[in-house]
């Protein structure tokens, strides 16, 4: 990671870190992480922007990290994460942006897009497509198709439940979702816990070193999940806050990258397929033998089509 100062921002009633690297006068690229992660998850990608000229801002988004985790689950829908950034770029006096979001920081991005249609010139998000505000809150959805068997998203909707076996070892709970993710969709009774018959990884993938690890922990010793967990339990809030943005469409040069590995692949498969009528100028590129922690199983690549579209698209 190359050097980088950290700031703390008063922002949207919150205390925001945002990890700043590169040239002063660098076009801003901001890195928005998804769960259960960090500002460390984009290690490889910082370095590699920072050489090409640009100006890079990791926030450790809220809930997570040096990052306020405010109580209520109410402060976690999808506009108010967004606002978190919109005054973060205010304040760093930013006229004209590219976000790249993964996974929970993909829908972020992807609003953020629809929510500045001036300010973010260019967007690149991973993992979580897109295709607009659907008719009913996800999780309304959710109960429909998964209601009489285990389904994680449904499990973390309870305030409470999740956090008490998650932060029971934030370190296997961590080796779980890194190194098994796809255990979090294998069939059991709605009734389960998240670990009941999966197995947690004794040791770490090859993509993430003890070192690398040391930050994710970091991030989520002493104050746990809950404030992660939040985020998942926002549907039908962000749902209701968003009927505005019902009809909009994403106008933004947009690169899309998924792994072919991915479980949200097969998730979202209708999804992918809506996603061209509601992204006006959509690239995408599908990635070989990879899953969901994309920019770090494959860094080399997703860096050099990260790049060869700001070239293109946004300097």
């Amino acid at each position: 990671m190359s050097s980088s100062q950290q700031h703390v921002l008063a922002v949207n009633g919150i205390e925001l870190s945002v990890r700043v690297s590169g040239p002063e006068h660098g076009q801003p690229v901001w890195l928005l992480h998804g769960f259960p992660e960090c500002w460390h998850s984009w290690r490889h990608q910082v370095p590699a922007l920072v050489a090409a000229g640009f100006r890079v801002f990791v926030p450790e988004m809220r809930g997570y990290g040096r990052s306020s985790a405010p109580e209520a689950v109410q402060a976690y829908d999808l506009l108010t994460l967004c606002a978190d950034i919109q005054q973060a770029m205010h304040a760093f006096g930013q006229q004209r942006v590219c976000i790249v979001g993964h996974d929970w920081g993909a829908p972020v991005a992807w609003h953020l897009a629809l929510l500045e249609p001036q300010r973010v010139a260019a967007l690149v998000t991973l993992s979580v497509p897109f295709a607009g505000r659907p008719k009913r809150p996800a999780s309304e959805i959710m109960r429909q198709v998964h209601g009489e068997h285990f389904n994680y998203i449904l499990y973390f909707q309870q305030p409470g439940v999740a956090e008490v076996e998650l932060d029971a070892d934030i370190d296997a709970s961590l080796r779980l979702f890194m190194g098994n993710v796809g255990a979090l969709l294998q069939p059991k009774p709605a009734d389960a816990r998240l670990f009941d018959g999966v197995t947690v990884p004794a040791g770490l993938p090859q993509w993430c070193s003890e070192e690398d690890f040391q930050a994710y922990r970091q991030t989520f010793a002493g104050r746990g999940f809950r404030g992660a967990l939040n985020w998942y339990r926002n549907f039908e809030r962000t749902w209701k806050r968003t009927e505005f943005l019902a009809d909009a469409q994403v106008q933004q040069p947009t690169l899309f990258l998924l792994g072919d590995q991915d479980p949200v692949g097969v998730l979202e498969a209708h999804t992918l397929k809506r996603m061209p009528g509601k992204v006006a100028d959509l690239e995408q590129h599908l990635l070989a033998d990879c899953g969901h922690w994309i920019q770090n199983e494959r860094p080399q690549q997703v860096n050099a089509l990260l790049l060869d579209f700001l070239q293109r698209r946004f300097t």
